[in-house]
This record gives structure tokens, sequence and C-alpha cells, in this order.
């Protein structure tokens, strides 16, 4: 039985699945979201979800699908999946089934860009969610005229001067904007794109005033681990415990959190917010933005090409692994903790540290080191640079950890295929199979060029002097590129786990 509207009366009430009432798909849509991501689908549209079951927030969500990807799960199932959140908490192990009914329709912006612009007329739509990775909010020259437009803050422009149009320009027409993308001050960032695409675009004054003044564009920081659809057995069987089948299965941790930059008119329109004391509205996010970008992020980021070429497909397998154990924990407590760019007090930083940790070891959570190093370089320049130059200015010395993160960046960079835009590189398997992988970053190509016409050495060189990919000459840190060459010669002469395991003997900088 395929989970849908018409076979939620078919399944069978159970401890530890929550069905939600038909009166739910009655709501009216209340959100435009931008995106159909399992980030998405397992923290604000959870939220949502749950606060429409405590009849706070009532209203669904309209998503926008601007990629080429496959909708027609979400036709299929009426936009109904399940969330599966798994963990512990507070030393005991949660297991919960939600469906969730939060999501009324989903748009594609390629062929149905004239029924989004329609939403824009519904007064009742008042809120804008958005995930559109960290690449998607960036200023390129667009023509809002377009059908669709080319970028997402294209595409936002348009729809918000098609609502000014609808409603001429009212102070009651005014909308709440919410990126969740993981950039600094994403609602900042995204809010002065959007106004420069408007004078770019020669539209009236009388827009770009109601723009400023009636849209809210709230700098927000999105916190959990949601890795997708589990793998082919976990489905399986919790289908089977289930009774029905569902394509859109999202397996989540238990730990949640979304902060957003507010105040108490913003908590109005977002009354979800009074469903879960997990959603943060608050002046400043700053804390929780540091803290989740360096220690979580940053410590994903400057792990991920390590744990994957050492042979670990989850971070689980890794962060419990005798030797990566060891490296994981000290890059966090040693490196990473002491030189997030902002006053934190050092307890909060161990403690987040250590529950950080915790959730990488989750059981429940198949969280896959590939999936992390989507769009590795722009995570590395965003993450982890300021990290780096942060440890340069405390302590005036390479850090040994951070330098074996950004070698195992440019070793898992190092594609030896490419076929047409796709870019694929090689690790060592099971059995010293070699196995491909593919990389999935906008600068693969940089890559594959630098790779094939120069030796490791000039690679690291080259890369490192690129100010375009860091903001920076990374060459100009004192031993940095050094530390960096010589790690990445021995990783590739030695393994990278050979390599981690050496760095601890020599316990540097603990």
């Amino acid at each position: 039985m395929q989970l849908s509207k018409n076979t939620i009366q078919l399944i069978k009430a159970q401890p530890g699945l929550t069905i939600p009432d038909l009166k739910l798909f009655e709501l009216p849509e209340k959100v435009l979201q931008f995106g159909t991501g399992v980030l998405l689908r397992g923290l604000p549209d959870y939220f949502i979800d749950k606060a429409n079951r405590q009849g706070i927030f009532n209203g669904r969500i309209v998503v926008v699908k601007s990629t080429e990807s496959d909708s027609s799960a979400f036709e299929k199932q009426d936009s109904l999946y399940t969330i599966c959140v798994r963990g512990i908490e507070n030393g005991t192990t949660v297991e919960e089934n939600t469906i969730n009914a939060s999501i009324s329709r989903v748009l594609s912006a390629k062929t149905e860009w004239k029924r989004i612009l329609e939403c824009a007329h519904n007064p009742e739509i008042k809120i804008v969610i958005s995930n559109t990775t960290e690449v998607g909010i960036q200023l390129v020259q667009d023509d809002i005229t377009n059908d669709p437009p080319v970028s997402f803050p294209g595409k936002l422009l348009a729809f918000l001067f098609e609502r000014f149009k609808a409603f001429n320009g009212s102070a009651q027409s005014g909308m709440v904007i919410l990126p969740t993308e993981l950039i600094t001050d994403n609602g900042s960032k995204l809010e002065s794109i959007v106004l420069e695409l408007a004078h770019r675009n020669s539209l009236d004054y009388t827009f770009i005033e109601w723009l400023e003044n009636h849209i809210i564009f709230c700098n927000s920081l999105v916190d959990r681990i949601v890795p997708g659809k589990p793998n082919a057995a976990d489905t399986k069987k919790i289908e089977a415990s289930l009774g029905y089948q569902d394509a859109l299965m999202t397996m989540s941790e238990v730990f949640r959190l979304w902060a957003i930059e507010g105040d108490e008119k913003i908590k109005t329109v977002l009354s979800f917010s009074k469903a879960d004391e997990s959603v943060v509205i608050t002046p400043d996010i700053t804390l929780f933005k540091e803290l989740k970008l360096r220690l979580l992020n940053g410590t994903h980021s400057f792990n991920c090409g390590l744990a994957y070429l050492a042979g670990f497909n989850i971070t689980r397998q890794a962060v419990t692994d005798k030797i990566f154990s060891i490296f994981a924990i000290r890059l966090m407590h040693a490196e990473i903790a002491c030189s997030i760019p902002v006053e934190i007090d050092e307890k909060i930083k161990e403690e987040y540290a250590n529950r950080v940790f915790e959730r990488f070891c989750n059981p429940f959570i198949d969280h896959q080191w590939l999936s992390i190093t989507v769009q590795y370089t722009s995570k590395m320049k965003m993450r982890n640079i300021p990290l780096l130059l942060q440890y340069y200015k405390i302590n005036h010395l390479p850090p040994m950890r951070m330098a074996a993160g950004f070698a195992g960046f440019l070793l898992f960079m190092k594609a030896t295929k490419k076929e047409g835009n796709q870019f694929y590189g090689e690790r060592n398997g099971p059995g010293n199979h070699r196995e491909e992988y593919e990389i999935k970053d906008e600068s693969a190509d940089y890559f594959y060029t630098v790779w094939n016409t120069h030796s490791a050495h000039k690679v690291v060189e080259e890369v490192m002097q690129n100010e375009e990919l860091w903001g920076a000459d990374l060459t100009k840190l004192p031993g940095f590129a050094e530390l960096v060459l010589e790690q990445l010669q021995d990783m590739i002469s030695n393994g990278v786990l050979q390599t981690i395991s050496q760095i601890e003997a020599k316990k540097a900088t603990v």
C-alpha cells in the first residue's frame, strides 16, 4: 500500500506512529517554500506540521522545485511523507514516526512559473522559506520577466514584485523571508541581492520602498542532521512495521534547532514557533550560528574528505573508529573550539562539542560522508577558512589537524575521469579495489585541470594561492602550505588513516 491521502484511513494506528487528521488537508496555504530537500522536510516543515496538529499555525506549504529532480513521488503521495526520528535523548532511546501533511503541493519553476506567481495573490501566504544550498544566494545578472528567472534571488524578486502589484503595495501584503542556507547573515545577504536586482531591473521606487519597509528578511540558522531516506534494508523493515510504502521517507536525529533573528512582530507571523521550544526567535543568533557553523559543520567539512578516502561511508563508522575518533575529537576541542571568531564561554563550547560528537555517533542515523562533500569548496571557504585564519592570529603556527583536513580536501577533489559535466575521483574500496565516486562541486572542473597539469607540490601552491577561491592567499600563512603538502604526500603514499595515526602519535598542539 502506497502512502497517499486516499490510503491514510487504511493505515492502522500503532504506538510510535502519528497519522494526520484529514482536516489538516483543508488548511489554507500560508507558506511558499523554495526547495524540496530533506533538510527542509526534516526541520521547518516538521515544525509547521507539528504546529498544525496542535491547532496553532493552521497553514500548509506550497513548494517550489527549481531543479530537474523527479517530483513524481510528491504527486503520487499527495506530498505526504513519513519523518522517522531516531536517536538518544536524555539517555532514552527515541523512535518516532510521523506522517507529515504540511505540504499542499509541489510546483516546478521551469514548467509552472505562472502558477507560482499566482500564489503571490494569496493574502494568507505571508512566509517564504528557502534552502537552495550555499551557492543559491548569489548575485547574478537576472531578468525577472523571464519564465522563470535564472537565480533564486531573481525568482524571489519576481514573486515579490507580483505581490506588490496584486495588493497595490499595501503594508498588509508584507512578508517574512526565512532563508535557511548555511551562510553567514543569510537573510541580510539575500536582502541586499534582491534590492540590487530590483535596481538592475529598473523597478519603480515605490516598489523598492515597499520592499525595504514591508518585506522582512530574517537571518536564521537550522541545526538538525537529516540524512534523508534510510538504506534499502532499513526502509524495508520500517515499511513492514508501518504497513505502507513511502518513497519520500525521511530519517532525522532527535536534536533540532531553528534559530531566527526577530522581534515580537516576527513571532506573531511565525506562530508555529509556539509548538516547539526548539524554534528560537531572538534579536541575535550569533551564538547559535557560530557554534553550529564551526563545531558541527566545520568539523564535518574538515573530516568528510579524509573519512571517505579512509574507507568510511557514514559518519558513525569514522567517529567510532579508534584512530579516527581521536583525531576528530582533538580537531574539535584543540583546534576548532579555540578558533571560533567570536567570543563564547569555554564551557559552552566544550559542552556543545561533546554534544556534537554524541550526535555523530547516533546508532540510528546513516549520515553519508559523500553527501557532506557536495559543494565541498564553498563549504571549506565559508566554514573553515575563518577558523584557520583565527587560529593563526592566536597561535602563530600551523594547526596540524586543520592542515590534514585541507590535504584530505585536495586529495578528494582529484578527479581522475570526466564525463560531460560530471567528474569522478577514486578511492581504495574493500579488498583494495579501486572505487569511483562523483565529485559534486562547482569548482570540480578547475581542480580537474589543476591536478592533470601539475604535480602534488604545484597543486598545493596553485590552489592555496587562489584568492578567488578562499578570499586570501593561504600560502602566506607561515608553514601551512608546507604542512599540507607533507600530509598530502603521506596520504598518497601511505593512506589517509595511517597519516592520521601518525599525526596523533606526534600529539601536536594538544
